[in-house]
C-alpha cells in the first residue's frame, strides 16, 4: 500500500534533518509519495504568511505530515506558526514520548515516559488583553462587577479556558495510546487545589473518563509543582502523563531533560482527522546549511508517524536503528559525542546515511 504524506521541509536547519529523515524513511522500504508543501519565514514574501493555504490543504487531503522545525516572524502578529496550524486543523493532542537511549548523555537511565498535552485551550489559547487599553479597562470593571477579587489598572489580563469536551477527548486519547501501546498508567497532572474551577474541571473529567478504563489501566492524578518534583526523584514511578496546555509545554521540557536534552525528542500533534509530526525543538537558524544539527529527534517523530499509518516494522527498525547508532556513538554529530568538540563528529546527513546502514 501506498502512503501520500504531506512533507514540510521548513526553515531554519529545518530542511536538513527534514530531509535526512525523508532519507531514512524512504530506507525502510514503506512506499510513500511526498507532497511537498512550504512553511515558515522563508515563504513570507510570497505567500504574505508563514502557513500557506496550499500547505494546510494538502494536510487536510493526505490526513498525515512530517515537518522540519518552523520559526515564528517576529513582530508579524503571528503568536507561533505552530500552534496556528494545530488549530486550524484542531490538532488538540501533543504526545510528546521521552525515552532513554543509552550512548544519550544524561543523569538518568531507563526513562520511558509518555506526555500527552492538550493542545487548543488554556493560557496558550491566546485569549489576552494589553494593559491600558480601552477594552482591558472594560474587562476590569466588568470582572470587578462580577467578582470581589479586584484588578489592578494597570494589568495585562489572560483569559483561561478549560472545556469539559476538550479535557474529555485528550485523557481518552490519553488512555487509548496507554491500552494500544500496553502502558500501565495514567496520571493527570492539575492545579486544581488553587484553580479550582479551570483545574478542577480538568481533574473532574478525566477522572469520569478513567472510570471507562477501570481494570484496564491505571489512574492516579499530582499537583503540578509537586509532579516536576516526582519527575526529578523518582521518574520510574510514572507511565502516561496527561496534562492542560501550559503544564504540558513545561513538563515534556523536563521530560526531554531527563533523557539528555531536545535532540533526542520526538513528537506528534494529533486529531481526530489529522496528524502532524515533529520535533519538539525548534529550527535554530544559526545553524542554518551548517549539516551540524542532531536529526534524531525528527526521525524518531518519523518512527512515530509510521506507528500511526500502521507499518509498525518499519517503526520499530527505524527506532531501532536510531538507537544502535546512537549507542555505537561513532557515526554521531557533535552534541552526541562524549566532548562536543571531538573531530570525529559527522554531519546531520552523515549520521542519516549510517542509521539507513542499520536498517
Amino acid at each position: 500500500m501506498k502512503h501520500t504524506i504531506t512533507f514540510i521541509p521548513g526553515d531554519g536547519m529545518g530542511p536538513e534533518v527534514a530531509e535526512a529523515t525523508r532519507k531514512c524513511i524512504d530506507a525502510t522500504g514503506v512506499k510513500i509519495k511526498w507532497e511537498t508543501r512550504q512553511a515558515g519565514v522563508d515563504v513570507m514574501d510570497k505567500y504574505g504568511t508563514p502557513l500557506p493555504e496550499k500547505t494546510i490543504a494538502s494536510i487536510k487531503k493526505n490526513k498525515v505530515a512530517i515537518k522540519g522545525p518552523i520559526t515564528t516572524p517576529i513582530g508579524k502578529g503571528i503568536r507561533s506558526v505552530n500552534v496556528l496550524l494545530r488549530h486550524t486543523l484542531d490538532l488538540y493532542a501533543c504526545l510528546r514520548p521521552c525515552k532513554s537511549y543509552e550512548g544519550v548523555k544524561s543523569k538518568y537511565k531507563n526513562i520511558d515516559l509518555v506526555i500527552v498535552r492538550e493542545n487548543t485551550e488554556d493560557l496558550y489559547a491566546g485569549v489576552e488583553f494589553k494593559e491600558k487599553t480601552k477594552e482591558t479597562m472594560e474587562l476590569i470593571e466588568h470582572m470587578a462587577r462580577l467578582n470581589p477579587k479586584k484588578i489592578s489598572p494597570d494589568s495585562a489580563i489572560s483569559i483561561k479556558p478549560i472545556s469539559e469536551k476538550a479535557t474529555e477527548r485528550v485523557v481518552k486519547f490519553a488512555f487509548e495510546y496507554a491500552v494500544k501501546n500496553n502502558r500501565k498508567k495514567v496520571t493527570a497532572v492539575h492545579k486544581a487545589n488553587i484553580m479550582k474551577f479551570t483545574d478542577g474541571l480538568f481533574l473532574e473529567t478525566a477522572r469520569k473518563v478513567a472510570k471507562k478504563y477501570d481494570g484496564k489501566i491505571k489512574f492516579e492524578d499530582r499537583i503540578v509543582d509537586n509532579m516536576c518534583m516526582q519527575l526529578v526523584q523518582k521518574p520510574e514511578n510514572y507511565d502516561v502523563l496527561v496534562l492542560p496546555n501550559l503544564y504540558g509545554d513545561i513538563i515534556s521540557d523536563l521530560c526531554a531533560g531527563l533523557i539528555g536534552g531536545l535532540g533526542v525528542a520526538p513528537g506528534a500533534n494529533i486529531g481526530d482527522d489529522c496528524a502532524v509530526f515533529e520535533a519538539t525543538h525548534g529550527s535554530a537558524p544559526k545553524y542554518k546549511g551548517m549539516n551540524k544539527v542532531n536529526p534524531t529527534a525528527v526521525i524518531l517523530s518519523g518512527a512515530l508517524m509510521l506507528r500511526y499509518i500502521g507499518e509498525n516494522d518499519a517503526a520499530g527498525r527505524l527506532e531501532n536503528a536510531v538507537a544502535a547508532v546512537i549507542k555505537e556513538g561513532k557515526d554521531v554529530t557533535y552534541d552526541l559525542k562524549p566532548h562536543r568538540d571531538d573531530p570525529s563528529a559527522v554531519g546531520t546527513s552523515q549520521m542519516a546515511d549510517a542509521i539507513i546502514k542499520k536498517l
